[in-house]
């Protein structure tokens, strides 16, 4: 008998890597629930597979997304819906609040359900500026003040109130830079790519000190498919994110080397908040589930320009 899983945000960049994961497994049936105001569904599985099924609804309207869980009786849930992206979140913060809503929907859908587990996108936005680095999930203080990451943070309150108070078991993910061909170009990677293969500027807000690590998808799907299959880090928090640091100004030269590309890097005024300085995981626990070497930043950037469904969306 297969087992359903929900997928909220699965239309995302992240979250459809997710569900092409979760598919290839015949005994799991996956339901993507996603209102596409940052995704796109041509990121998802096409139409004819037979253990997947996209419904076009918003999880922040309650009377949406209880008709599809009562519909479904769902196993697992993975909540990956959010609006998402540094600008986007701070030209529209009542949205980015709104998602509390969508949190708890999820949560009191799920608390008396068939549901066996919830997982839950969280992000590295929730330490703010780093007080120490690497950032530990247990001793790095969760102290930023953007409306996205104070979401986040009171996400994973909600997950962990869940189980304490109705015994839902709960996964937290706090996601560092995921990259990869299906990221749109809102963000740093795929923008610096895009700009590059098209031999126009690339622009950086600020000075581009600030240092980042980078996450290619299929690392990222990979060490959260294992989590889900092999039950692990049950009730707890685990950094997903490649721990190489590098700095937007590097990232960007290294991409115009790699593409041969004719562009020059333009400097921007620097956004007036959320634009952290420095972000790094202690990414412990996720090699040691993973065992294996992750994605570099090289590998992952050839990847997508190899990428055929990526060169299209951006219209080459």
């Amino acid at each position: 008998m297969q087992q359903k899983i929900l997928v909220t945000g699965g239309a995302g960049n992240v979250g459809s890597a997710l569900v092409h994961k979760l598919i290839s497994n015949p005994e799991n049936f996956v339901v993507v629930v996603d209102n596409l105001s940052t995704g796109n569904s041509s990121k998802l599985p096409n139409s004819v597979t037979t253990n997947f099924k996209f419904i076009n609804a918003d999880v922040n309207n309650y009377n949406d997304i209880s008709t599809i869980m009562h519909s479904f009786n769902f196993d697992y849930v993975f909540h990956y819906a959010a609006v998402v992206g540094v600008k986007r979140t701070q030209e529209n913060p009542m949205s980015v609040l709104k998602d509390i809503e969508g949190i708890q929907n999820i949560l009191n859908l799920s608390k008396n359900s068939s549901v066996k587990h919830a997982y839950f996108a969280s992000s590295s936005e929730v330490y703010g500026e780093p007080v120490e680095l690497p950032q530990n999930e247990y001793q790095t203080p969760l102290n930023s003040r953007v409306p996205y990451a104070v979401v986040k943070n009171v996400g994973e309150c909600f997950f962990r109130s869940y189980q304490q108070a109705f015994n839902l078991p709960y996964t937290i993910f706090r996601f560092f830079n995921t990259y990869g061909p299906n990221q749109s170009t809102d963000f740093v990677v795929a923008k610096f790519l895009a700009q590059a293969l098209k031999n126009q500027d690339i622009t950086i807000y600020g000075d581009g000190s600030q240092t980042r690590t980078f996450t290619y998808v299929d690392d990222n799907v990979e060490v959260c498919y294992k989590i889900f299959t092999d039950k692990l880090v049950m009730n707890d928090v685990i950094n997903i994110g490649n721990d190489e640091l590098m700095s937007v100004k590097d990232l960007a030269e290294l991409i115009i080397s790699l593409t041969k590309s004719k562009s020059k890097i333009i400097y921007l005024p620097p956004l007036k908040e959320g634009d952290m300085t420095r972000r790094q995981p202690d990414n412990k626990k996720m090699k040691e589930i993973l065992n294996k070497k992750l994605v570099s930043i090289e590998e992952g950037i050839v990847k997508m320009m190899q990428d055929r469904q990526f060169l299209t969306s951006i219209g080459l």
